[in-house]
C-alpha cells in the first residue's frame, strides 16, 4: 500500500480530515492507518504517517568483500514492515548513526513512506575495514551502497541521498561515479570542490584549528585503547596549539597512529599535487562525470565549506539538466535551523522552518515520488542577505543584525557591480585612490599571532559572527581583552560613516601590493561591518563578515612554494569567501590587514620553511602599499537598491 498523500497543497481553510477526504487517491486503503496529518508548508503534502520499524545490523557488501554496518528504517503497520517497494533514502557517515538528529530524520522519513538506510563508512563503529579520513574508497563504497539498496525488494529503484558535512562529502563521492539508481540529492554544507583551496588548505596555509581539533576529538572517541583515550582526554588540544609543529610520535596523537598519519600528511603536503587531486578531496575534476540528478546545495555564510558549496553549484549547474538549486543562509556549520551565528542574531525568518523533515521531504517528494509540489519551478538561487536590523541587544545578549531572504536566477547576481574601495594613508577606505604612493609597515611576531575570533571555522574553534575583541573563551586571546584593531600588527582601513545603505552580495577580493623583510610571510584580510556606539553596545560592535589568508610564497595560485625576495614588492589577491550583507547607513565598511589568524590557520614562521616542520620563528617587517599606481584595494559586489 502506498503512502496516502495530497497531490497539491491542502486548502488551509479545510480541516485535516476534510482535506484528506477530498484528496485521497482513488482506491487507497486507510485501514489500520492513524489519521493524523502533518501539514508541510505551501506546495507540500499532508501525510498520513506509517508506523516505523528499525532493522538493525544489516551488513551491506562492498565490491572488495568488506561489509558496512547499515540500519534500515522501514514503513510499517504496527511492528511489521510493509511488504511493498518504496523510494529509498541513504545517509553515509563516519559518526554514530544512532544520534538523535539522524534518528529523528530517519523515523520521520520512514513514516512518510520512504525506506531509510543509515550506514557507517568503512572502519567506523560496526563497519568492517580500515578508516582513513577522506578515503578514496568512499566513492566506490557509496556507489555500491546505492546500487545494493536499489536491488532490495523494499526499494522501487529510486534512491536519494542527504546529509551534512562528512555525510555531504560521501554523497559527492558516490555521485562522481554516476550510480544508475541515484535520483536526487540534498548536499548540506559539504562536498569539497577543492580541499587545497578551501576547508583543508587556503591560499597556501593549513586549516590547522579545524583539522587538529577534529583529529583529536575523533581519535579519542574511536580508539579502543583505554590508555590512549585517557591521554587524549587529559591533554587539551588547545594546549598543544602552543607546541607546534607536532612531530611524529611526539604528541598524544602518536597513541592512535592512523589518525596522526592522516593529519600530518595533510599538513606536510602543502603543494598542489596527486595528494590533493584524489577523488575524495576534489569534486571539480568530476563535474562532467557526476550523476545528472536534481541537487539542492545548502550552505552558510559562516560555514567552512561555503566556497565549495558555491563552486559546486556553478560547476554542476552548467551542462546538467538538473534542476540544481542553491540556498545560502546566515549559518555556521550545521546551523540551518538557528536564527543566530555566534553573537549575532538574524531574525526569526533566517532559520529554515521544519528543516530536519519538511524541507527535505519537499525535495524528495518531488523527485522521488513525482509529487507536483512546485519545488522545481522555484527560483534556483535563494540567499539570505544579512544586516538591516535594529542593532540592539536581544534577550540572549546577541546583536540583532537582522536580514532578509532574496531569490535570483543565477549566482553571482547579475545586477551586482564590482566596486573598488581603496586603502588610503592614515587608515581611510574610499572609492577613489590616493594620488601619492605610500606604505604602512608593521612588525609581525609569529610567536604572538592574531587570535581567531569567529569566521568560517568549525569544531572547537568557535565559528560565526563576533565582536572583534579578544576574550578569554577564544584560544590565543590575551588580557586585557582589547579590540583586535588596537593591535600594532593589525592594519585598519575604514570608510567614513555611510550616508546610505550599501548592499553587498557576491564574491569579494582584496588586492594588495606588499613587501616583507622575511623569507616568507602571510597576509590576511577581514571585512568588518562597524556598528557605531549605542546604549546597548557603548564601544560599538565590529562584526566580522568574511576573511581569508594568502601565503606569499604561494601567491598567484602557485602550486608549489616559490622563494620570496625580502624587500621586493609583490601584487597578491586575497579571496575571502563570498558574502551577503547590508552595511547600514551610519555604519562603516572596514577591512583589516594582518599576517595571522590563529589557530584557524597555521602560523608562517618567516623563515621560508613550512610551518609543518620549522622549529624557528623570525620576526618580520611587513608593508602594505596604498595610493599611486601600486595602490591596494578591496573589491565589493554592490547591489543597487
Amino acid at each position: 500500500m502506498a503512502a496516502l498523500q495530497l497531490a497539491a497543497a491542502p486548502d488551509p481553510a479545510l480541516g485535516v480530515r476534510e482535506a484528506l477526504a477530498r484528496h485521497l487517491r482513488p482506491g487507497s486503503c486507510a485501514r489500520g492507518v492513524l489519521l493524523l496529518a502533518t501539514l508541510w508548508g505551501s506546495g507540500a503534502r499532508a501525510q498520513v504517517p506509517f508506523d516505523v520499524v528499525r532493522v538493525d545490523n544489516v551488513m551491506a557488501p562492498m565490491r572488495d568483500g568488506v561489509r558496512l554496518h547499515t540500519e534500515l528504517y522501514r514503513p510499517a503497520r504496527g511492528a511489521t514492515a510493509i511488504d511493498s517497494a518504496f523510494p529509498t533514502l541513504l545517509l553515509r557517515t563516519p559518526y554514530e548513526i544512532r544520534g538523535d538528529e539522524i534518528v529523528r530524520q530517519a523515523r520521520a522519513f520512514a513514516a512518510a513512506g520512504y525506506v531509510v538506510a543509515l550506514q557507517n563508512i568503512r572502519g567506523r563503529y560496526r563497519s568492517e575495514g580500515s578508516f582513513t579520513k577522506y578515503s578514496v574508497l568512499d566513492a566506490p563504497d557509496g556507489y555500491d551502497a546505492i546500487e545494493w539498496l536499489a536491488r532490495q525488494p523494499f526499494s522501487n529503484g529510486r534512491v536519494g541521498t542527504w546529509g551534512r558535512s562528512y555525510a555531504a562529502h560521501t554523497q559527492a563521492d558516490a555521485a562522481k561515479l554516476n550510480p544508475p539508481h541515484l535520483k536526487a540529492m540534498i548536499v548540506n554544507q559539504g562536498g569539497m570542490a577543492d580541499a587545497w583551496d578551501h576547508a583543508v588548505r587556503q591560499g597556501g596555509a593549513f586549516e590547522l584549528g579545524r583539522e587538529m581539533t577534529w583529529v583529536w576529538q575523533e581519535a579519542r572517541r574511536e580508539t579502543p585503547d583505554s590508555v590512549a583515550r585517557a591521554r587524549l582526554e587529559r591533554e587539551k588540544v588547545e594546549d598543544w596549539y602552543q607546541q607546534l609543529p607536532l612531530r611524529k610520535g611526539q604528541s598524544p596523537l602518536a597513541s592512535v597512529p592512523e589518525y596522526e598519519a592522516y593529519f600530518l600528511d595533510e599538513w606536510i603536503n602543502e603543494g598542489r599535487g596527486p595528494f590533493w587531486d584524489r577523488i575524495s578531496l576534489a569534486w571539480k575534476p568530476y563535474y562532467a562525470k557526476t550523476a545528472d540528478v536534481p541537487m539542492l546545495h545548502l550552505g552558510g555564510w559562516y560555514d567552512i565549506f561555503l566556497r565549495g558549496t558555491l563552486d559546486n553549484y556553478l560547476g554542476l549547474r552548467a551542462g546538467k539538466r538538473g534542476p540544481v538549486h542553491l540556498a545560502i543562509g546566515p549559518w555556521v556549520h550545521g546551523g540551518n535551523g538557528r536564527t543566530y551565528a555566534g553573537d549575532a542574531d538574524f531574525g526569526s525568518g533566517s532559520a529554515i522552518e521544519g528543516f530536519e523533515v519538511a524541507y527535505h521531504l519537499r525535495w524528495f517528494d518531488r523527485f522521488l515520488r513525482d509529487v507536483p509540489n512546485g519545488v522545481d519551478r522555484e527560483a534556483p538561487v535563494r540567499l539570505f542577505v544579512m544586516g538591516g536590523g535594529p542593532g540592539t541587544r536581544d534577550a540572549n545578549g546577541r546583536l540583532q543584525h537582522g536580514g532578509r531572504w532574496i531569490t535570483g536566477s543565477a549566482w553571482p547576481l547579475p545586477e551586482a557591480r564590482p566596486t573598488r574601495y581603496y586603502l588610503r594613508a592614515g587608515g581611510g577606505l574610499a572609492t577613489s585612490p590616493g594620488a601619492v604612493e605610500g606604505r604602512t609597515t608593521y612588525t609581525f611576531d609569529p610567536a604572538h599571532p592574531v587570535p581567531t575570533l569567529g569566521g568560517h571555522v568549525s569544531n572547537r574553534v568557535k565559528d560565526g559572527a563576533y565582536d572583534q575583541r579578544e576574550r578569554p573563551d577564544f584560544a590565543g586571546s590575551r588580557a586585557p581583552w582589547l579590540p583586535l584593531k588596537a593591535r600594532g600588527d593589525v592594519l585598519v582601513f575604514e570608510t567614513e560613516p555611510l550616508d546610505r545603505d550599501v548592499r553587498v552580495v557576491g564574491p569579494i577580493e582584496v588586492v594588495l601590493h606588499v613587501a616583507t623583510t622575511g623569507r616568507d610571510t602571510d597576509f590576511t584580510a577581514k571585512v568588518v561591518d562597524v556598528y557605531p556606539p549605542s546604549a546597548d553596545f557603548p564601544a560599538g560592535f565590529d562584526l566580522n563578515i568574511t576573511d581569508a589568508i594568502q601565503r606569499l610564497s604561494f601567491r598567484d595560485d602557485r602550486p608549489t612554494r616559490t622563494p620570496v625576495v625580502p624587500g621586493q614588492v609583490y601584487r597578491i589577491v586575497i579571496r575571502p569567501f563570498p558574502a551577503a550583507n547590508l552595511f547600514k547607513k551610519g555604519h562603516r565598511i572596514r577591512v583589516d590587514i594582518s599576517s595571522s589568524n590563529f589557530p584557524r590557520f597555521d602560523v608562517n614562521p618567516g623563515t621560508g620553511e613550512s610551518p609543518a616542520t620549522s622549529r624557528r620563528f623570525v620576526t618580520v617587517e611587513n608593508s602594505v602599499l596604498h595610493g599611486g599606481a601600486r595602490g591596494s584595494y578591496l573589491v565589493l559586489p554592490v547591489v543597487p537598491d
